[in-house]
C-alpha cells in the first residue's frame, strides 16, 4: 500500500519560491507561483502526494470544530478558558479569534492553494499525458472540492479562488454566494467521476496505481454528500442549506455506489467483531472503506497521526487500566480528557449495541488515580503507535460503505428512491452488526440517531444536525439536558438559547485584518 504524505521538506519544496517555511501551515496566499520542479512524471507524482499530505491535519480540527461543537460531548474544560470551550459553549465573542476556526480556514485555503498549483501546472506542462494527467487533475480537484464543502459548511459564503493567486490579487477577492461556492465543488466533483478509477491495486507511480488515492466511487459519495447539504434547510442564515430539493440527485449517485461491482464494489464487513474491525490499523482500506486519509509512523512524527489523541489525556495512556503498556515517556494525549455527553453514552446507546465499547472508554485509572469520565477511543490502538503522539500509523475514515447506505436511506425517509418502509430494511445489517433487532419503518430524527450511534466519533454529528433541520430543536433540547442550571442565580456552562446566527462560524479576525473592508462578517459575531 503506498502511503501518501511525504516530507516536510519536499512539500514546502513545491509551495514556496524562497524554500521551505518552519511548518506546513502556511498562508496560502503568499505564494504566486512554484519553482521549476515539474520536469517528469515522477515530479508530478511526488506533488499530487503534496496536496494529499496537507490534508494531514484535517481530523484533529474537526474532532473540534465538528464532534465537540455537537450533542455528542459536553466537553468544558476545567479551567474553562481553553481553545475548545468557545467551540463547546457557542461563545460568539471568543469564536472570532479563536485558533481552530483561524486553522480551519487558513489550512483549508492551504490545500486548496496546493490543488490550483498542481491543476495550473497540468494545464501547462507536458510531463504528465494521458490517463495519468487526467487522473491527476480528478485526485486534485477531489480534494479542491473536498476542501470548499467543508468551508462552505463551517462559514457559509467564502471566498472562490480556482487557480493560485498572488496576495495583491487575492485582496480583490470578496466572499461569494453559496450558490456559487456549490457550483465549483459540482463541476470539480463531475469531473473527478470522470477522471477517476474505481479502484487501485498497488503502489507506486503511472500504471501501478497506489492504494489510498481518491477514486470515482469516493468522487459520487462526497457529491451525493454534497447534494443532500446544499438540499437543507436555509435557516434563514447565508450557511450551507440552500433548501434546494436534490435528493434525486443524491439518491441516483448512491444507488451507483450500491450497485457497483467488481473492483468497484464497496461492501459492510459482518460477522464478530466487524465494527471494530473497519477501524483496526491492521484491516486499513478494508471493504467498508471509501475514502480515507492515509498515515504512517516514521519515528520523527511528520508522517502520522494525532487525531486519536485530541480527545484522550496522556494519564490515560500512563494507567493501570487500558493501555498500561503505552507507559510514559511515550506522551500521547490531550492535555486533559475531553467528555462524551450523558446523552450519548447513556441515553442514545442501548445496553446490547456493541458499538458504545468499542466507541468510547469508560474513564480510566492512572496509579489509583481514578477519572470517571468517559471520551472516545474508537481509532485507539496499540498496533499503530509509534515513538510519539504525533507518529501513529492510523488512517482516519472520510467516508465509509455505511455512510453511504444511510445516506440512501435518507433520501428514502424524504420519499425520493423510497419509503420509510426501505430505509428501515437498509438499515437492517448495520443494526445487526451491532446487536440490535431489524426496524419496520424510520423517520428522519430516528435516522439521524441511528447515525449518530453508528458515526460517534468520527466528526460527521454537526453536520448531519445542520442538513437535516434539526439542528436548532435538537441542540437546544440537549442543552436542558446536559447542562442543568447551577446556583442561585442559575449558572451556564453553554450559551442558550443556541440561535441561528450561531450555527455557522465567523470569518477569524486574521482574515478580516489581513483585508479591511474585503469580508463582511457573519451576523451574530
Amino acid at each position: 500500500m503506498k502511503k501518501l504524505f511525504l516530507s516536510l521538506s519536499l512539500a514546502c519544496a513545491l509551495v514556496s519560491l524562497g524554500g521551505c517555511e518552519k511548518d506546513l501551515e502556511q498562508n496560502p496566499l503568499s505564494n504566486g507561483s512554484v519553482p521549476d520542479f515539474y520536469k517528469t512524471a515522477a515530479d508530478f507524482d511526488q506533488a499530487m502526494s503534496a496536496v494529499y499530505s496537507s490534508l494531514r491535519g484535517f481530523p484533529d480540527r474537526e474532532v473540534v470544530l465538528s464532534e465537540l461543537r455537537s450533542d455528542n460531548m459536553f466537553a468544558v474544560s476545567s479551567i474553562g478558558s481553553r481553545d475548545w470551550d468557545p467551540i463547546n459553549n457557542f461563545s460568539s465573542a471568543l469564536l472570532v479569534i479563536n485558533p481552530y476556526v483561524a486553522d480551519a480556514w487558513a489550512s483549508d485555503y492551504a490545500t486548496i492553494f496546493r490543488a490550483n498549483t498542481m491543476l495550473a501546472q497540468l494545464a501547462a506542462n507536458g510531463s504528465a499525458t494521458g490517463s495519468l494527467r487526467t487522473r491527476y487533475e480528478g485526485e486534485s480537484k477531489f480534494i479542491r472540492a473536498f476542501m470548499y464543502l467543508d468551508l462552505v459548511r463551517k462559514f457559509g459564503k467564502v471566498p472562490v479562488i480556482d487557480k493560485p493567486l498572488i496576495p495583491q490579487e487575492v485582496a480583490k477577492i470578496p466572499r461569494s454566494e453559496v450558490a456559487a461556492v456549490y457550483a465549483l465543488i459540482e463541476a470539480d466533483l463531475r469531473t473527478a467521476i470522470a477522471s477517476l478509477p474505481t479502484a487501485y491495486t498497488g503502489s507506486g507511480v503511472g500504471a501501478t496505481l497506489g492504494v489510498g488515492r481518491v477514486t470515482s466511487g469516493a468522487a459520487k459519495a462526497l457529491l451525493a454528500q454534497m447534494y443532500l447539504t446544499k438540499s437543507g434547510p436555509t435557516y434563514g442564515i447565508n450557511g450551507p442549506g440552500l433548501a434546494s430539493n436534490e435528493y434525486d440527485k443524491a439518491s441516483v449517485l448512491l444507488d451507483e455506489i450500491i450497485a457497483a461491482t467488481g473492483t468497484a464494489r464497496y461492501n459492510l464487513l459482518a460477522g464478530t467483531g466487524a465494527y471494530a474491525n473497519i477501524f483496526s490499523p491492521t484491516n486499513e482500506n478494508n471493504a467498508e472503506v471509501i475514502f480515507d486519509l492515509q498515515y504512517i509512523s516514521n519515528g520523527t512524527g511528520t508522517l502520522g497521526s494525532s487525531f486519536m489523541n485530541v480527545v484522550a489525556p496522556d494519564g490515560y495512556y500512563s494507567g493501570t487500566v487500558a493501555l498500561g503498556n503505552l507507559a510514559l515517556p511515550f506522551s500521547a494525549g490531550s492535555v486533559e480528557i475531553k467528555p462524551c455527553s450523558n446523552d450519548l453514552n447513556n441515553v442514545s446507546y442501548s445496553a446490547t449495541d456493541v458499538r458504545r465499547a468499542v466507541n468510547i472508554q469508560q474513564g480510566y485509572n492512572n496509579a489509583g488515580n481514578v477519572d470517571p469520565r468517559p471520551f472516545y477511543k474508537k481509532y485507539i490502538n496499540v498496533a499503530a503507535k509509534g515513538t510519539s503522539r504525533t507518529d501513529w500509523a492510523t488512517n482516519f475514515i472520510v467516508i465509509r460503505y455505511a455512510d453511504v447506505l444511510m445516506m440512501k436511506a435518507e433520501c428514502e425517509v424524504r420519499g425520493v428512491g423510497g419509503t420509510p418502509a426501505t430505509a428501515a430494511a437498509r438499515l437492517t445489517p448495520i443494526r445487526t452488526r451491532a446487536g440490535l433487532p431489524a426496524l419496520t419503518t424510520i423517520d428522519l430524527p430516528g435516522l439521524m440517531e441511528e447515525r449518530r450511534r453508528e458515526f460517534a466519533g468520527e466528526n460527521l454529528r454537526w453536520n448531519d444536525l445542520m442538513r437535516s433541520g434539526l439542528a436548532l430543536t435538537t441542540m437546544n433540547a440537549w442543552i436542558l439536558r446536559e447542562d442543568p442550571p447551577a446556583g442561585n442565580p442559575p449558572t451556564y456552562k453553554i450559551t442558550r438559547p443556541l440561535t441561528a446566527d450561531l450555527l455557522l462560524y465567523p470569518v477569524p479576525q486574521v482574515e478580516l485584518s489581513s483585508a479591511p473592508g474585503l469580508y463582511d462578517q457573519n451576523p451574530g459575531y
